[in-house]
């Protein structure tokens, strides 16, 4: 048989270059237009610097035993306080995996009950009916459906808004990723996928996942744009989801955004990096911070300095404390509600582990 090697039939051997509005030293690229007012920029930066604060204090807890395992998302909060600062929280709908805390808080989300969540509380898993945010999906890809399914009842019901579903590259290689993104384009849902794109999967890297340069590429498959973004850059960030959101009220569909970041900490507190992470990869990306460089970009413009860092800093750490203080005051429930409601009725196999893991035949 003779294979056509033909150029369009000959898969890209280079990716797109991502859209950037700031560079990593903070400096405004020539052409480019900020479209975040500085109030914006300086509520993003809170979100960012304070996810990373939560992050650090969820890790101490974690390993004293306090908290239970958890999914860092250290040198990614642009990609998720980008792409929420684009939201309107009254109509939009935020479907997250576990790594979206600064769009979750952004959203509305009560950081009180995040605390709660992470502490293994039964009542953090609840969300106040007015707070347009679906709960954590541990299950890569599961939200998917979920998000479509918002975006096409808004739809269907004539209600403006659309619902972004957070997913990160291993997420993307799941069947689920596949069938919600065809439904979506066949019906012209107005959702955005937003891939953080970290460039692992656990301890699968990017290159292993797939024979695609870019993911974002991948949306065209299913007849819908998408957009490549340097996921550290939150003016980018925002400006690629102002303008997917734009395109989904406008009834033109889906969007897939594909935001370059990378993974600072470990998969979750139950993950080694150093066994196969290049510490001189993570060196270089390290450079490319993205609280950094909206800090640099600020003090670019005599909007930030040392001492305001240091300042915001401090207040952010006294105001985790506060919340995690409280929240661990309060009783976290019996060990055997952890059996509860998942069924009406307990299965055969559920009475069982329960009286094994109770310790008795109660």
């Amino acid at each position: 048989m003779t294979v056509d090697t033909s150029p369009q039939f000959k898969p890209a051997t280079a990716a797109v270059e991502p859209i950037r509005l700031v560079d990593e030293g903070g400096t405004l690229l020539p052409g480019a237009e900020p479209a975040l007012p500085m109030q914006k920029i300086f509520e993003g930066l809170r979100l960012m610097m304070f996810a990373r604060a939560f992050d650090a204090k969820c890790f101490s807890l974690q390993r004293q035993g306090k908290l239970g395992t958890f999914a860092p998302m250290v040198g990614q909060e642009a990609a998720s306080a980008g792409s929420a600062l684009a939201l309107d929280k009254a109509l939009d709908w935020i479907v997250p995996q576990y790594r979206e805390l600064p769009a979750q808080l952004h959203h509305g989300h009560p950081v009180e009950l995040i605390a709660r969540y992470r502490l293994g509380h039964p009542e953090g898993g609840s969300l106040p009916a007015n707070v347009r945010v679906l709960q954590y999906q541990i299950s890569l890809a599961a939200q998917l459906p979920h998000a479509v399914g918002l975006a096409w009842g808004m739809k269907l019901k004539g209600e403006p808004g659309v619902s972004i579903a957070y997913l990160g590259d291993g997420a993307s290689s799941e069947g689920d990723f596949h069938e919600s993104c065809n439904l979506a384009g066949v019906v012209k849902a107005p959702v955005i996928f937003f891939i953080q794109n970290n460039q692992w999967a656990i301890s699968t890297p990017r290159e292993m996942q797939s024979r695609v340069c870019d993911l974002a590429a991948r949306a065209a498959g299913y007849g819908f744009c998408g957009v490549s973004v340097d996921g550290n850059d939150l003016l980018a960030v925002h400006k690629v989801t102002e303008q997917a959101r734009a395109r989904g009220l406008a009834g033109e569909g889906p969007t897939l955004i594909e935001a370059h970041t990378y993974r600072m900490w470990a998969h979750t507190t139950a993950d080694d990096p150093g066994r196969y992470v290049d510490e001189a990869v993570t060196a270089r990306w390290a450079k490319r911070d993205p609280i950094l460089r909206v800090q640099r970009y600020l003090a670019g413009l005599n909007a930030w300095s040392d001492e305001q860092a240091q300042a915001w800093q401090q207040d952010i750490a006294a105001e985790i404390e506060t919340i995690f203080e409280r929240a661990m005051s309060e009783s976290s429930g019996a060990p055997e509600d952890v059996f509860e409601h998942i069924f009406a009725q307990r299965t055969a196999s559920q009475e069982r582990q329960r009286r094994f893991d109770l310790g008795s035949e109660g």
